[in-house]
C-alpha cells in the first residue's frame, strides 16, 4: 500500500511509545479490536523495534509502522524489524535518500510552508503536520489548503480527543495521529479493555474525506 491508502484506513493513527516489549501484542490486539489497525511505534525506547517485530508476527491484521526516524540508518533498522511504513518529524536530503531505498512508504513531517515545498519537491504530497498545535493547528492547515491543493496531512502533536474532530473536519486532513488512545496508566496496568474502548471511540470519529 502507498502512504495515502494507509492514512485512509482509519481517522486516527495511534502514536505508541512502548516501554515493555511484552506489551506490544496485547496492545496491538486491543487497538485493532477497537477498529484502529494502523499503528505507529515511535523509536523512542529500547523496546520499539522488538515491539514492531512482535506485532507483525502475532497481529497480522495490523499495519505496523515506525515513527521518530531521525537518521538514515533508522530506515534499515525498521526494515529489519518488519515495519510497513515510516514517519519522520522532518525531512532532510539524507532522510529522503534513505526513504527512497527503503521497502516501505514514508510520511515525512513538515511544520512550515517552506518545509512543505521542499517535501513536495522531493516527491511527497502526503505529509505529517508536526507539531500540529504549536505550529498553528487547524488555522495553519486551513491556510495551506488553497495554496497546496494536492497535499494531504496527518496532523500530530498535541492533538486530543476534544480537538481531533476539528482537524478531521478539514478537507486536506486524511487522519490525525494521537496518543490519547493509550494513556500511560492503562499501559502500565495492562488495561487493554480501556484501550480497546478508547480505540473504538476514536475509530468512530467522522472525517470529511
Amino acid at each position: 500500500m502507498n502512504i495515502r491508502e494507509i492514512m485512509a484506513r482509519a481517522p486516527v493513527i495511534p502514536v505508541l511509545t512502548i516501554e515493555r516489549e511484552s506489551d506490544a501484542v496485547p496492545l496491538a490486539r486491543a487497538l485493532c479490536a477497537g477498529g484502529l489497525t494502523v499503528l505507529e511505534v515511535t523509536l523512542r525506547t529500547a523496546a520499539a523495534l522488538g515491539a514492531i517485530t512482535a506485532m507483525r508476527k502475532s497481529v497480522p491484521e495490523a499495519i505496523v509502522g515506525a515513527g521518530t526516524l531521525t537518521r538514515p540508518e533508522d530506515f534499515k533498522r525498521v526494515a529489519e524489524a518488519g515495519g510497513q511504513f515510516a514517519v519522520t518529524p522532518g525531512l532532510t536530503d539524507e532522510l529522503a535518500l534513505a526513504a527512497k531505498q527503503a521497502p516501505f512508504p514514508l510520511l515525512p513531517g513538515i511544520a512550515t510552508a517552506s518545509e512543505l515545498l521542499a517535501a513536495r519537491a522531493a516527491g511527497y504530497s502526503a505529509l505529517k503536520f508536526f507539531p500540529a498545535e504549536p505550529a498553528g493547528g487547524t488555522a495553519m492547515l486551513s491556510a495551506f489548503a488553497p495554496v497546496f491543493q494536492d497535499v494531504v496531512f496527518c496532523p500530530t502533536g498535541g492533538i486530543t480527543r476534544e480537538s481531533a474532530p476539528r482537524y478531521l473536519a478539514l478537507a486536506n486532513v486524511l487522519c490525525v495521529g494521537g496518543s490519547w488512545i493509550t494513556p500511560s496508566a492503562a499501559l502500565k496496568s495492562g488495561d487493554w479493555a480501556q484501550i480497546e474502548s478508547l480505540a473504538r471511540d476514536a475509530a468512530g470519529l467522522a472525517r470529511r474525506n
